[in-house]
């Protein structure tokens, strides 16, 4: 079982190049500070523009400082099915503890088009397989009915939602049990979702708040819900913040303040504009990680 507060990462750039020393300093700092488990190489990670090698090497880079301290979960969806395969035999091979697997997007396949998909993988590698189910991103939603079909496959662990759908979590524990992992895809909804049935959450607010995002799921395995809700409430400005243009811009001009990171992204992403900085700034003092 995947629990708790995992990072979905950023991924490091240098005059266009991936900053593999920033990387792994990055990964380093995540676990000293508490998180539970990294992605590497998702939507966060800007896996849409690392090339093949790029995306092998930061999996393995992520692998390298966190193996064994914390669960590794490699991005490896793609919408072509022998990519998605020949991406997850990577992430198995490189020493990954789970693969993050995203619905095909741009294809817009049917609902036994994405039962087949994820039953290929599923058939060709044999290592834990947590569903991506983003519908804003990929512009198709996997039912609950479908997600049933595929949990009967035994490595198929999980789902990381990014419905939004509040009601979603329950009805998957409900039809799927309650040792199917579900991790929330939504920071401003972390509270519901755990209340509905979830796990963890697969954060981008944990990328610049490490530890108060492991700090509210601490706070929730105690059931100290004094310490949830007080935390909860501080990081929601944080939330909104790193979502006012597209992610991960605003996330990576976080970190870049924190000096994780320079705020480079690849188009085409495109630098974030001078009110949004100041929006991402001005939470950051709020929330109290930057003076």
């Amino acid at each position: 079982m995947f629990s708790g507060s995992f990072t979905a990462l950023i991924t490091p750039f240098r005059d266009g190049e991936v900053d593999e020393k920033a990387f792994q300093e990055f990964v380093n700092w995540q676990i000293e500070e508490g998180t539970n488990g990294v992605v590497p190489v998702g939507t966060t990670g800007e896996s849409p523009t690392l090339s093949h090698d790029e995306h092998k090497r930061v999996v393995e880079l992520c692998i390298e400082v966190a193996k064994g301290k914390v669960p590794v979960v490699a991005g490896a969806g793609s919408n072509s099915t022998a990519e998605a395969v020949d991406l997850t035999r990577h992430a198995k091979s490189a020493g990954a503890d789970a693969a993050l697997i995203v619905t095909p997007y741009y294809n817009k396949p049917t609902q036994e088009g994405l039962y087949r998909h994820f039953e290929a993988i599923a058939t060709a590698v044999d290592i834990p397989i947590i569903i991506y189910n983003i519908p804003g991103r990929s512009i198709v939603d996997m039912t609950v009915e479908t997600m049933a079909r595929l949990a009967k496959l035994p490595n198929i662990v999980g789902v990381k939602d990014a419905t939004a759908d509040l009601a979603r979590p329950l009805a998957t524990r409900v039809a799927l049990g309650s040792e199917f992992c579900q991790l929330s895809g939504e920071d401003a909804t972390i509270a519901a979702f755990l209340a509905q049935g979830g796990h963890g959450c697969i954060s981008v607010t944990s990328n610049v708040a490490p530890r108060l995002c492991s700090d509210l799921h601490k706070a929730w395995k105690a059931k100290d819900f004094d310490s949830f809700v007080a935390t909860r409430d501080r990081l929601m400005p944080l939330h909104s913040a790193l979502f006012c243009e597209s992610s991960p811009g605003p996330t990576k001009y976080a970190a870049s303040l924190l000096g994780k990171s320079l705020p480079e992204t690849r188009l085409p992403m495109a630098p974030i504009a001078e009110a949004s900085r100041g929006r991402v700034e001005e939470a950051l003092r709020t929330v109290g990680l930057l003076n």
